[in-house]
């Protein structure tokens, strides 16, 4: 089951890894860390992101060895005729479907629509000196956490829970890591091939934050403002991120259903002879 027929199966497990890496546990949790002025706790977050790395390795195995034969049995359906047309009306409905996730400015819309004072009181500006934010607490007790997360006298297994937390609550919603996992299970290669495809997904995942990390060590006036402004647009504009990877998976899960059902072949031909 391809998601794309004409690319390689390297190739669409890198791009589905990078989509994976600008989740809340591989990017948004690792920026927040690195946002801190000052010397960077380099080992605390090599440690939370081999953590969230190891954890999905472990279960990629599980997934490969355990649900293996699953995946042969669902192979066989999913490559015939109807099952083309399943997944084609799966990766159709994704993509739409991810038009239809609120994001930040549907909601700020829909406030203004309905004159909800929180819509009045952002619109008249900053709040005047000595009147209180309900958000400014909130921010201090994250901060504060985050401090003390990142403080030498922390037990290490405090940032490794962290990590394991953050990895069970998101792994059933990352689509993307779901699909390469049956890709690589269905895929005609042997164990030791698609372990060390696993590890290398596992790894390109974790890429843009050790990126980021590698930044924030050589060159940490230059990047802490991006840094701040990065992890408060990854904050506001979770819903959009998430809608974005729903319709890209969605997108090639409908195009490589399209190419083996002839649905590209069938227009061509359709246009071709209407030209003619």
């Amino acid at each position: 089951m391809d998601l794309s027929p004409e690319a390689p199966l390297a190739l669409t497990l890198a791009v589905l890894a990078l989509l994976d890496g600008l989740s809340v546990g591989t990017l948004l949790i690792p920026v927040f860390l690195l946002l801190p002025a000052g010397r960077v706790r380099v080992k605390r977050i090599l440690l939370y992101l081999g953590t969230i790395t190891l954890f999905y390795l472990l279960v990629g195995l599980l997934f490969l060895w355990g649900l293996v034969n699953v995946v042969d049995v669902a192979a066989d359906f999913f490559s015939s005729e109807p099952g083309r047309i399943l997944r084609f009306v799966i990766g159709a409905a994704l993509l739409v479907g991810s038009f239809l996730i609120p994001s930040a400015k549907k909601k700020e819309a829909a406030l203004v629509g309905g004159g909800s004072p929180d819509t009045v009181r952002e619109a008249a500006g900053p709040l005047a000196p000595g009147v209180p934010d309900a958000a400014e607490p909130v921010q201090g007790r994250i901060a504060r956490w985050r401090d003390r997360l990142l403080d030498p006298t922390t037990p290490p297994l405090v940032v490794v829970g962290l990590a394991i937390a953050a990895g069970l609550v998101e792994v059933a919603t990352m689509l993307p890591y779901i699909v390469a996992m049956t890709m690589l299970a269905d895929a005609g290669i042997g164990i030791p091939l698609r372990v060390a495809a696993l590890a290398g997904y596992c790894l390109l995942m974790i890429a843009p934050a050790l990126l980021l990390l590698l930044l924030r060590v050589l060159a940490a006036r230059a990047v802490e403002g991006p840094l701040r402004r990065l992890g408060a647009w990854l904050s506001r504009t979770g819903a959009e991120n998430t809608a974005w990877i729903v319709g890209i998976v969605g997108f090639l899960i409908a195009r490589g259903a399209a190419a083996e059902l002839g649905l590209f072949s069938g227009i061509g031909t359709l246009f071709g002879t209407g030209g003619s």
